[in-house]
Parts: structure tokens; C-alpha cells; sequence
């Protein structure tokens, strides 16, 4: 794999990988199997250093007990100090050149081959190595979506934080993005939340489970910048507002078929315990029925309301549907203004008083199936402007939220925004929306 950078050469290395171990290759047999164990969201090997060793030759390589410790890992049946002790004792028994440019990095969640998951599951997207893709549940604008805002409704507010999903498996808790990030600055929150695991297991009547939720802070920037900074962080001021709780197994394969009402109400079933911990908050809800005049008056003074405390919207939820790890109908959001992200394609210079600075971002997009491009030169602030236009070399290719009244459609059939505005950029890296 490592052999070219070339995209193509690597894919051939996994096709021809696959082909030998539908003949009964070993070797391709445990190099597919660690491309899994590496590139799954949903293995977790707990293990930050693992030993390096030098000079071993002529082992007999026990994969099969690797792969039984890699479960045991993964399953907490082997933590702190035995975990350290075992996967030590594994590597003197593995050639080194196997151990270090192999095994290690799978246990590390980092194969160090160049390629991504989406290259691995092009070829073995229908075997049983298909390595499962982190995805959430999102929510889809109510413009435009009349016909589904009829019937049993759960209304809440619309969170303007960071997007979190926390996976609790065998009492282990992990926090990560939407995007299957690990985050590793909000240490405060997860003992709170072990603290509560055996009132939800017993309540879910399983071990495993998923918080679906946003995190939130006082200042959203603030926020973005101490949840992935790899030092010196300090996000204790944080809060973790679920309003979800979905089966793991369900998770895994993309869907929990337990309906919306009956996750919302096992969950403040839990509240008052729940909140007895000082950083975790269950979102409250309003159940209305929007086949009613009463509903839809409801809906609207809740809507009213929120805004008014300074949330961005609400969210409207279909009481009897699903949680599907993708974007659907059943969650739609409702804002005052619409809000788009958009990626940075161009800066350009100001004229004026903003000559030598940030005049205007480029920015370019699909929303709801529409390419949208416009440029954005207001919501920025001279300390922005400043700012921006001295590192605009790293900015191209970032995610930029912008708000506006509405998408326009020019008359060559292009689409624009109304009165656009920047708001924050979002995302880890470029390209990446958190």
C-alpha cells in the first residue's frame, strides 16, 4: 500500500487483496481483517502507547490470538494495567517488522496506509469486511416540507452548539462528533455520565447504548476552538443537553426502529436523575398535534418563545418515527432566517476602508439540492476581516456558516442568498462540518 501515493495503486493493492483471500490467502485474510479492526468507529482499543520492538524474527505470529485481544480490548474485558501488560506480552510474540508496521497501528486506529475507508469499502463494501460508516441521525429544513408538518409531533428547541453522539459500551464512555471524531477535551462530562450508566442500563435493560446530543457553551467559538485542541484545553464550562437515546445495535446498523416518543420519554423518565449531575441536561419537549389548530398555535408560541431566549429555532420531530442514521424527514428544523454551510472557494480584497483586508468570502455549496454560490461581506467584524484576510491562504476549503432571508434563484437557473451574512466557521479540518 505504501509502496506508491498514488490512489490507484492502492485500490488495486485492495482489490487484489480481496481476490486472494476469496482463495485462501492468509495473509490477505488478516490484512482485510485489520483494515476493519483499524478503520471501524466502532472498536475502541483504549490503549494510547503501544511498544515498539526491534530485532524479533522467526515467530510463529499468533493472529488468531491477536484478533482475541483486540475483542478483549475492544469489549473492556482487559483495562489499565492488564491491558497494558497483555497487548506487551503480544508484541514479543510477533516478528517485529509484523508488529510494528502492522499490528501496533491497528490497535492505534491508524493503518498508516494512505488510503480511507470509503477506498477500503469500494471493494469490500458487500463482504462481511464491510467496515461500518460513523453516522447520526440529521435533520432536514421544514421549507418546503408542508405535507410533513401534519400529525404527532415532539417539539424542542434548536441547540446551537457542537453536535455530539456518546457511545456507551460495557461501561466504557466515548465521546464523538457527528463525524465519528473521537473528542478527547470534555474529561468532566464523562464521569458524570458513568455515574448515571446503571439507572439507563437498567432503564434500557442493556449495557450498551447511545446519547445522541449537543454540547454547549456560553460562547459558541470558544466552544469550537477547546473541542479539538490537543493542548492546554479547557472546555469545563461545557454542557451536555441529549436529547436522544438510541439501542447501540440499533446504531450499528443504521437505524433504531424504536419510535421518537418512546426514546424522548424513556429519557426524561430518567431526568430528574439524570440532571443531578451539574453538566448534563435532558432537553425538554412539547408533544402537540399538528392535525389541530390548537398544535399549530402551540407550535408557534413555542417557536415564538425560543427565539425569543435566544435559540436559533425548533425542531420537530415525527412522534412515531424511527432514529435513522442519515438525513431524513422525520427531524425537520425551523428557523426564522435560513443558515447554510458553505465552503470557502475565494477571498477577496476589501476597497475603502477595508483596502489590505477581508472584503468579501466566496463561498459555494449544495443545500437541499441547489448549488448555491455567493459572496459574503457582512456579519464580519474588523478584528475578522483583519484576521482573516492575513491567514486567507488557510481558509480556502474551510465550512462557513451563513445565514440569510432566503435562497434566490438568479435567471440563468443558478441560486444565490439574500442578504448573506458569515456567522462562524465550522468543522476540525477543511471541508468538515462539526
Amino acid at each position: 500500500m505504501n509502496e506508491s501515493n498514488s490512489r490507484l495503486h492502492k485500490e488495486k493493492v485492495i482489490e487484489q487483496a480481496l481476490a486472494a483471500r476469496t482463495l485462501g490467502d492468509k495473509s490477505a485474510e488478516w490484512f482485510l481483517f485489520g483494515a476493519f479492526a483499524a478503520y471501524s468507529p466502532f472498536l475502541t482499543y483504549n490503549i494510547k502507547k503501544v511498544p515498539v520492538t526491534e530485532g524479533l524474527t522467526n515467530r510463529e505470529n499468533p493472529w488468531i490470538a491477536w484478533r482475541t485481544l483486540l475483542s478483549d480490548l475492544n469489549d473492556r474485558k482487559l483495562t489499565g494495567n492488564d491491558a497494558v501488560f497483555a497487548v506487551e506480552s503480544m508484541s514479543k510474540r510477533f516478528d517485529s517488522d509484523e508488529w510494528n508496521s502492522f499490528c501496533a497501528p491497528v490497535i492505534q486506529k491508524d493503518l498508516r496506509v494512505g488510503a480511507t475507508l470509503k477506498t477500503f469499502n469500494k471493494y469490500l463494501g458487500n463482504t462481511d469486511l464491510k467496515i461500518p460508516v460513523f453516522e447520526c441521525q440529521l435533520a432536514t429544513d421544514s421549507a418546503k416540507q408542508e405535507k410533513k408538518m401534519t400529525g404527532d409531533k415532539i417539539l424542542q428547541r434548536k441547540l446551537d452548539g457542537v453536535r455530539v453522539v456518546v457511545l456507551c459500551i460495557h461501561g466504557q464512555v466515548d465521546i464523538y462528533s457527528r463525524n465519528g471524531k473521537k473528542f478527547e477535551n470534555f474529561d468532566h462530562i464523562i464521569p458524570q455520565i458513568k455515574r448515571v450508566l446503571p439507572v439507563i442500563q437498567n432503564a434500557m435493560s442493556t449495557p450498551n447504548f447511545v446519547l445522541d446530543g449537543e454540547m454547549m457553551s456560553d460562547d459558541f467559538q470558544t466552544l469550537m476552538r477547546q473541542a479539538h485542541r490537543k493542548h492546554n484545553a479547557d472546555a469545563s464550562d461545557s454542557r451536555f443537553h441529549i436529547f436522544d437515546i438510541i439501542n447501540y445495535g440499533g446504531f450499528m446498523q443504521g437505524v433504531s426502529r424504536v419510535k421518537q416518543s418512546s426514546r424522548t420519554d424513556m429519557l426524561h423518565a430518567l431526568r430528574v436523575r439524570i440532571e443531578e449531575e451539574p453538566n448534563l441536561v435532558v432537553e425538554p419537549f412539547l408533544r402537540v398535534d399538528l392535525n389541530t389548530g390548537e398544535g399549530i398555535d402551540i407550535m408557534h408560541r413555542y417557536a415564538d418563545e425560543c427565539i425569543a431566549q435566544g435559540y436559533e429555532g425548533i425542531m420537530i420531530k415525527d412522534a412515531n418515527a424511527p432514529y435513522e442514521c442519515k438525513r431524513t424527514t422525520h427531524w425537520l428544523k425551523w428557523k426564522p432566517n435560513i443558515t447554510v454551510d458553505l465552503k470557502v472557494i475565494a477571498v477577496e480584497e476589501g476597497t475603502g476602508r477595508n483596502v489590505g483586508r477581508l472584503g468579501a468570502l466566496v463561498c459555494e455549496g449544495v443545500d437541499d439540492g441547489r448549488t448555491i454560490k455567493t459572496n459574503v461581506g457582512s456579519g464580519l467584524t474588523d478584528n475578522d476581516r483583519d484576521s482573516f484576510w492575513n491567514s486567507r491562504n488557510d481558509i480556502i476549503g474551510t465550512i462557513a456558516e451563513v445565514r440569510a432571508d432566503a435562497v434566490t434563484q438568479n435567471q440563468d437557473g443558478s441560486y444565490s442568498l439574500r442578504f448573506p451574512r458569515f456567522v462562524r466557521f465550522r468543522g476540525f479540518d477543511k471541508g468538515e462540518k462539526l
